[in-house]
């Protein structure tokens, strides 16, 4: 189930390449040796540790190493369709107040106003948030007017809605005659009733019709402050901000953009303005109105702010629907945050059945919602197995999610006692868990760019998910936060030593760091007479999955294939301190941050018994689910017996 948000419970404190915590009553020494090598780039994004050296200065722990293979693809620079405009709403009284008509149009002049010169579009589909119906040959629509609801409409490929002056998408309208209740941040501003009519304008774009598309997905910047939305500025944001190869596709915020505060959605907006692309944006748990008497209204200033909360749109080849899956309980007597439940609405799964029906079943289908439908330690979406049906005549589909805070890579046809035991016996589609920009909620120790290192609770690092769409098919890469491509890796020590001090560590954490802690530790040292004894190397691989293939190779041995410690076979989730990546746990034990004592990305080989004392070196190579290559050299050490204790 997902993680509950941890919070940093005070200052930072920087670190080198050698990690080690002060200003506590421990530290925690996180050695991290790799030797760099260099891969040739092929697009906007750096692929190797050399290319990025010059524009970093001293990078923060973890492992380098070198990437080959098809990644990253070639997006698009341009969108001769992309400019400035907004949906068009027409003063007066609508002919029937019940029925909400307009047309979708060509906007040929770029200036959001229907003219006589102008045609229509056909074939778009309008929706309420229920109903879908179809544009005729002058691009008309009429639907049925609901409650307090945004209409909106889909992009086709080949046409790009306008944007506002902040790069924002503009193609949904709400409806709210006289809008929010008293909400603390405003909520939806009065519309009055029924307009005579509401038109969507589109410019047409060669660029949204090709079949190569680069999308990336931004998941929890969730700053709760000022002073987070500088570290997401100097940290994801700025990676995304610096490319140029998702003009056409655009940018997609997964939901928790901000932390409880909506006063900071103007930040957000501001933060991500020069988007090389369009931005859409989905709602998270904490972009709610927690004052907000039950979930019909929990959206209003979200609405406000990014409009519609659920939506579809095409690009290249592929059909795009983005789904609110947190329903709000309501506000509690005190007008604080009742609590919310992972789940798909009926009218929303309703809406979702309309939306595909014109959809070809062999298309290509990326469903996005803030909380995965499931994550590797169980189902997260209660009404998982309704979506997958809706899903099952449309074998290409992909579901994306964040909210965990965690990096995931699911595949379909992957098995786990936790998801039967919630009535998925086996994954029906594929699973990616998005990351975090915000890491683990901007914890722990700042590195050397100043930026929390806020390793997540399953090993992974603070950064971007990026889909890679050619025709029909779909690749994905993780960018970690100011790194070069080729940082895919985590690798340490696990040894008897670091298992008992992890243990003394996550005590001292649960008293509330009172008294003092258990001291410092290695990551890459290791005592002779632990080898033997439960002793491993351990790999941490961002873009692992099921299929992936990881070997290790000793002071230039024969490499041998490593144990992937969760291997989604029918097992119940293995969690423990043997599962345990030591990297980043002993960052976050030392300062803040979730530990999971699990993830769905970690590799091990038993270390021999007869390994000399001495400096020793670890080849890692490992290979995704698209053929992509890494590799990593790891230096470690074997000291002589009790020499590390």
């Amino acid at each position: 189930m997902p993680l509950h948000n941890p919070r940093r419970p005070g200052g930072f404190f920087t670190t080198g390449r050698r990690a080690a915590a002060t200003g506590l009553s421990f530290a925690a020494a996180v050695t991290l040796l790799a030797t760099p090598a260099t891969a040739a780039p092929t697009s906007s994004i750096p692929t190797s540790s050399t290319e990025l050296q010059g524009s970093i200065e001293g990078l923060p722990g973890g492992s380098l190493g070198s990437a080959t293979g098809s990644l990253p693809g070639a997006g698009q620079s341009e969108n001769e369709g992309l400019y400035e405009g907004s949906v068009q709403v027409v003063d007066g009284e609508a002919d029937d107040p019940e029925t909400l008509t307009g047309q979708v149009f060509d906007d040929v002049n770029k200036n959001s106003t229907l003219d006589g010169d102008e045609a229509g579009i056909e074939g778009v589909q309008v929706s309420n948030g229920v109903d879908v119906v179809i544009t005729d040959a002058e691009g008309r629509y009429e639907l049925p007017v609901r409650e307090h609801f945004t209409a909106f409409a889909t992009q086709p490929a080949g046409y790009q809605v306008p944007v506002d002056s902040q790069n924002f998408a503009q193609f949904s309208y709400n409806h709210s005659p006289e809008g929010s209740t008293d909400l603390k941040f405003g909520g939806l501003e009065p519309t009055g009733e029924t307009p005579k009519a509401v038109n969507f304008p589109m410019a047409k774009s060669a660029q949204t019709a090709l079949p190569e598309q680069t999308c990336p997905v931004a998941s929890d910047t969730q700053t709760y402050d000022k002073e987070e939305v500088e570290y997401a500025r100097k940290g994801a944001v700025a990676d995304l901000m610096a490319r140029n190869d998702y003009a056409s596709c655009g940018l997609l915020l997964l939901g928790d953009n901000v932390g409880d505060d909506l006063s900071l959605n103007p930040d957000l907006r501001e933060l991500y303005e020069n988007a090389n692309g369009p931005i859409r944006a989905l709602p998270g748990n904490h972009d709610m109105d927690y004052d907000a008497k039950d979930d019909e209204q929990a959206l209003d200033t979200y609405r406000q702010a990014f409009g519609a909360p659920y939506y579809s749109y095409e690009v290249g080849e592929t059909h795009f629907v983005s789904l609110d899956n947190i329903i709000y309980k309501g506000a509690k007597e005190d007008g604080k945050n009742g609590g919310y439940t992972e789940a798909i609405t009926d009218e929303q799964l309703e809406w979702l059945k309309n939306d595909l029906e014109s959809v070809d079943p062999g298309k290509r289908i990326v469903v996005n919602a803030h909380a995965p439908i499931v994550n590797y330690s169980g189902v997260v979406t209660d009404n998982a197995t309704e979506l997958y049906d809706i899903l099952a005549e449309f074998p290409n589909a992909t579901t994306i999610g964040g909210h965990t805070h965690t990096l995931e890579h699911l595949r379909k046809g992957d098995k786990s006692a936790d998801w039967a035991k919630d009535g998925v016996d086996e994954l029906p589609v594929d699973q990616i868990v998005a990351g975090a920009v915000s890491g683990s909620w901007y914890s722990g120790e700042l590195n050397e760019n100043g930026v929390p290192h806020a390793y997540t609770s399953d090993a992974a690092e603070p950064g971007v998910l990026t889909l890679e769409l050619a025709g029909n098919e779909l690749t994905d890469y993780y960018t970690v936060r100011n790194e070069p491509q080729d940082r895919q890796f985590l690798t340490g020590l696990n040894s008897p030593s670091w298992r008992e001090w992890a243990e003394k560590a996550q005590k001292w954490q649960d008293d509330k760091k009172e008294g003092d802690g258990p001291g410092p530790v290695e990551t890459d040292v290791i005592t002779s007479d632990e080898l033997g004894k439960d002793s491993w190397l351990t790999t941490s691989f961002f873009s692992g999955a099921t299929n992936s293939d990881v070997k290790i190779a000793l002071d230039g041995g024969e490499a041998v294939d490593a144990e992937h410690t969760q291997p989604f076979t029918g097992e119940a989730l293995n969690k423990g301190w043997e599962f345990t990546d030591p990297v980043s746990a002993s960052h976050n034990l030392s300062s803040t941050g979730a530990v999971a004592q699990s993830s769905p990305h970690l590799w091990r080989i038993a270390l021999p018994e007869d390994l000399e004392a001495g400096e020793h070196t670890a080849d890692i190579t490992a290979t995704d689910s698209y053929g992509n290559e890494y590799t990593e050299t790891f230096t470690f050490t074997v000291s002589g017996e009790g020499e590390g204790e």
